[in-house]
């Protein structure tokens, strides 16, 4: 594991939510303070908002590519055509070690399980029934892979 991975790992486990510890994982790449980097990316978590659609983790590192390449000026194409195939290629290395890219169906739950805003204590039985640890990791190892490929994953 590198110190990104590792650093997104241990953010989740110490309360942040899931895209927050993949996008302040990279802070120091990208440029940002600590702070500013999980106040952008604290909505994203549990699927953007607690919805659990696109898995936040994903979100997270979707924002880096965004931050390394997005347009500045609105028409600028080539920089949005390269920030979606940098995600799109982020997506395909999360998928390889996952099944799907929604939250939802990361965690197993059902298509109509009620959504709710209140997220779940952190409890140590929380930490040992979750996948996010893992899933964190493998956005993370994805963004290393392909918005660092210098980095030695």
């Amino acid at each position: 594991m590198s110190q990104y991975t590792e650093r997104a790992v241990e953010l989740f486990m110490s309360g942040y939510n899931c895209a927050q510890s993949v996008f302040a994982a990279f802070h120091d790449r990208v440029g940002l303070p600590m702070e500013l980097a999980l106040r952008v990316s604290a909505g994203l978590g549990g699927g953007v908002g607690r919805l659990r659609e696109v898995c936040g983790a994903l979100c997270g590192a979707a924002m880096l590519a965004g931050m390394l390449y997005g347009a500045t000026q609105g028409e600028d194409q080539a920089a949005k055509a390269y920030t979606y195939q940098k995600v799109q290629e982020i997506a395909a290395e999360f998928r390889k070690s996952n099944p799907s890219i929604l939250c939802r169906e990361l965690l197993g739950l059902p298509a109509d399980a009620p959504i709710v805003a209140q997220p779940e204590a952190r409890t140590e039985s929380y930490y040992q029934d979750r996948p996010c640890p893992r899933i964190i990791e493998s956005a993370a190892r994805a963004a290393e892979i392909i918005l660092f490929p210098e980095e030695k994953v």
